[in-house]
């Protein structure tokens, strides 16, 4: 059986057609999803714990005296992680720290004219909250690309929300990032609590973490609220683009291809190749792998939604992946770093055949939380300013400020703003009174 026969050649379409496959799936606005989010959202304001005892007993089947883990329960849990994925865990930590770690700014202490000092220095959040979803598998290596920069940045209180039961692994990677406020809520009732504050949960500033449709819509509702908090941002389906040649694997890019379609139905994988052996061979490989998979029937609906595309040339290629600004592009071409500086759109890039995306994902080092559906057009990937603020500071000695006056006076009296024109000639009198006794 063949799950995968879709190969189009990109000029052989008019613009209708090409607009189509470059579309991400359809997300429909579901006003039921909105509509009971907004309510959990009020309850859990006018409620609190309570509200959220209630919610996690209908929704995970939970009924919860306390939400917080005790130490005792996390030192069990601690125990019973093995060697192998301690050690594996420490490699992803120690790489994910390395390269936040050198995403730390300068501050800016400069004098832009004799006696005007200005300085840009920046703060850490004072406090976050990270969402961890906890369906099919336990995401850790979300918990280390959230909790690894936040301690870097310096953060001053981080709490982790994952509905329950919490996976001892997950429990385990908070820990190895100095979190220890652990909550057992999920879904909507966890973000609204988190944003708002209750009895058992505090308030945050900002909250961080990927979710289904209702924690997605959770969180966008309590970002736009009155004293609602901050957020990372509103990732949606995983996706993937890959750009190849003549020379590249096919049985690597069919891996590829298949890692990102796995994510979920949603999921988008695109290949662009002048190559049409290339293209048929890594049809061949699409289907011969996807055999292996338990998972092959839902990996086969999000391969619907994705399209091998023939191109004249590699600068087509570019052309074509600039317009749809992937979440992902993997390079697999013969000189991969030659096409890096024609590429203006995309989240994270992935340079040569040894480059897969499952290492951005958890270990090489760079953050695995992306903006998708387009959004690196103007968004970047996640990093150590996301969870800091940038403070700016002036100071004026008396003889730069005279110096400066003139300028100030002109341009408020153009903009017509007299009380800032007159909060500079009120110092200028002062000033000048004191220099003529």
């Amino acid at each position: 059986m063949n799950y995968f026969n879709t190969i189009f050649n990109w000029n052989e379409l008019n613009s209708n057609a090409q607009k189509k496959i470059l579309s991400r799936p359809i997300h429909l606005e579901n006003k039921i999803i909105k509509k009971k989010v907004k309510e959990i959202i009020k309850n859990v304001q006018l409620l609190g714990d309570q509200s959220v005892r209630d919610y996690t007993n209908i929704f995970d089947k939970h009924l919860l005296n306390t939400f917080q883990l005790s130490q005792q329960h996390i030192s069990s849990a601690l125990k019973k992680i093995n060697s192998i994925l301690k050690q594996a865990i420490s490699v992803a930590k120690k790489n994910i720290k390395l390269f936040h770690e050198a995403q730390i700014i300068p501050e800016i202490d400069i004098e832009t004219q004799s006696g005007i000092r200005c300085q840009q220095i920046f703060l850490p959040l004072n406090s976050i909250g990270i969402y961890i979803p906890n369906g099919i598998a336990p995401l850790l290596s979300t918990v280390l690309m959230l909790g690894i920069p936040a301690k870097i940045a310096g953060c001053k209180k981080v709490i982790l929300c994952s509905p329950p039961p919490i996976s001892n692994e997950i429990i385990y990677s908070a820990h190895i990032c100095g979190i220890n406020q652990i909550f057992q809520i999920g879904g909507a009732q966890a973000i609204a609590a988190m944003a708002f504050g209750t009895d058992s949960v505090p308030k945050v500033d900002k909250i961080f973490g990927p979710g289904n449709s209702y924690v997605t819509e959770a969180k966008l509702q309590v970002s736009s609220m009155l004293n609602g908090p901050e957020i990372d941002m509103l990732a949606g389906p995983s996706e993937l683009l890959i750009i190849a040649d003549q020379t590249s694997n096919p049985d690597f890019i069919a891996a590829d291809l298949l890692s990102q379609a796995e994510h979920g139905v949603s999921s988008q994988v695109i290949l662009l190749t002048s190559c049409i052996t290339l293209a048929k061979n890594v049809v061949l490989s699409i289907n011969k792998q996807l055999k292996n998979f338990s998972r092959s029937s839902e990996i086969y609906i999000s391969l619907k939604n994705s399209a091998i595309i023939l191109t004249k040339n590699l600068l087509e290629s570019i052309s074509i992946c600039n317009t749809y600004a992937p979440e992902h592009l993997i390079i697999h071409t013969k000189n991969p770093r030659s096409l890096l500086r024609n590429i203006s759109n995309a989240s994270s890039i992935f340079l040569g055949p040894w480059s897969p995306e499952s290492a951005g994902d958890y270990a090489s080092g760079t953050n695995h939380v992306l903006p998708t559906y387009g959004k690196s057009i103007s968004k970047s990937a996640l990093g150590l300013s996301d969870f800091q603020k940038r403070i700016l500071v002036q100071e004026l000695t008396s003889q730069g400020f005279l110096n400066l006056s003139n300028t100030l006076t002109t341009l408020s009296k153009v903009e017509r703003l007299e009380a800032h024109d007159n909060a500079v000639k009120i110092r200028v009198n002062f000033l000048k009174d004191k220099y003529e006794r």
